[in-house]
C-alpha cells in the first residue's frame, strides 16, 4: 500500500462526517451506540412535550368546563325572583275622641302636617278601647273584600272596612276627611311628638266632661307589605316593652 492510500484511508473518515451509528466497544464485549442513543433521547424529549402538551391541554378544557357551568349556576341563580322587601316609614300616629264618643285614628307624615294622610272613625268607643288597652296588647285589623270597584285604589283610599278587635267584631271603620275641628286639634299638638292627655271642649257647656277629647299620640311604624297590605305599628319609648298597639288594613279575597 502507498503512502498517498494509507494517508486517505486515515484522514477520509477525520473529514467526512458519519451518518451511521457510531459503535464503542468496552472491555468485555460491551457494546454501545451514541447515534441511536442520541435519537432516543430525543425521540423521547418530544414524546415527553406531546404528552404535556395533551395534558396542559386537558387541564385548561376542563376549567374551561368548570367556569362555564359555574357561569351558568351563577346566572341561573340570577334569574330566580327575589321577593320584594316590605317598605317600613315613620309616622306620627295619634288616636283621639270624647269620652263618651267613637275612637278616631290620624296619620301624619310628621307632626307639623296639617293634613292627615289617613283619618279613620271607628265603632269601638272610646271607654272600650281604653280598657282593652289597659288589659296588654290590641290588635285592630280593618278588613275590605276585593270588590271590583275597589280592586285597583289605593288601600288607603277604601270608603269602608269591616272591623275586628282582638279577634272579635265590632262593627265597621270609615275613612274621613278632616274638617275645621281635626285640623284645630291637630295645630294644637303640632308641639308634641310622643304624649297622652285630655283636650278641654272650650265650649263652656255644663258638661264639659263628655266633651273632652282624650288623645294619645306616638311614633308609628308604618309597613306596606304589598298592595293588599298595610299596617302602623305602635312605637312604645319604652324599649323594654312590647308593641301595645298595631292597626292592620287588608284587602281579602272573599
Amino acid at each position: 500500500m502507498t503512502k498517498i492510500d494509507s494517508l486517505r484511508r486515515f484522514l477520509l473518515p477525520c473529514i467526512t462526517p458519519q451518518t451511521n451509528p457510531t459503535t464503542v466497544s468496552f472491555p468485555g464485549g460491551a457494546t454501545t451506540s451514541t447515534g441511536a442513543s442520541k435519537k432516543r433521547l430525543s425521540t423521547s424529549l418530544r414524546d415527553d412535550i406531546d404528552v404535556q402538551d395533551s395534558s396542559s391541554s386537558s387541564a385548561s378544557s376542563s376549567e374551561a368546563a368548570v367556569t362555564s357551568a359555574a357561569s351558568d349556576d351563577y346566572y341561573n341563580l340570577s334569574a330566580v325572583t327575589v321577593p320584594q322587601r316590605p317598605s317600613k316609614t315613620m309616622v306620627i300616629g295619634t288616636i283621639f275622641g270624647r269620652r263618651k264618643g267613637h275612637v278616631w285614628f290620624c296619620v301624619q307624615h310628621d307632626r307639623l302636617s296639617v293634613k292627615p294622610i289617613l283619618l279613620l272613625e271607628l265603632s269601638i268607643a272610646t271607654s272600650q278601647l281604653v280598657q282593652e288597652m289597659g288589659s296588654g296588647l290590641v290588635r285592630v285589623a280593618l278588613e275590605c273584600p276585593t270588590r271590583p270597584e275597589l280592586k285597583s285604589c289605593l288601600l288607603r283610599s277604601v270608603p269602608v272596612w269591616t272591623m275586628f278587635c282582638n279577634g272579635r267584631k265590632l262593627g265597621f271603620a270609615v275613612r274621613r276627611s278632616a274638617n275645621e275641628e281635626t285640623r284645630m286639634m291637630l295645630k294644637r299638638l303640632e308641639s308634641m311628638t310622643v304624649g297622652a292627655g285630655v283636650l278641654p271642649s272650650g265650649s263652656g257647656s255644663g258638661d264639659s266632661d263628655a266633651d273632652e277629647v282624650m288623645y294619645m299620640r306616638a311614633n308609628y311604624e308604618h309597613v306596606v307589605g304589598s298592595s293588599d297590605s298595610e299596617s302602623f305599628h305602635l312605637i312604645n319609648p319604652d324599649a323594654n316593652s312590647a308593641q301595645e298597639l298595631s292597626i292592620f288594613l287588608l284587602r281579602t279575597s272573599s
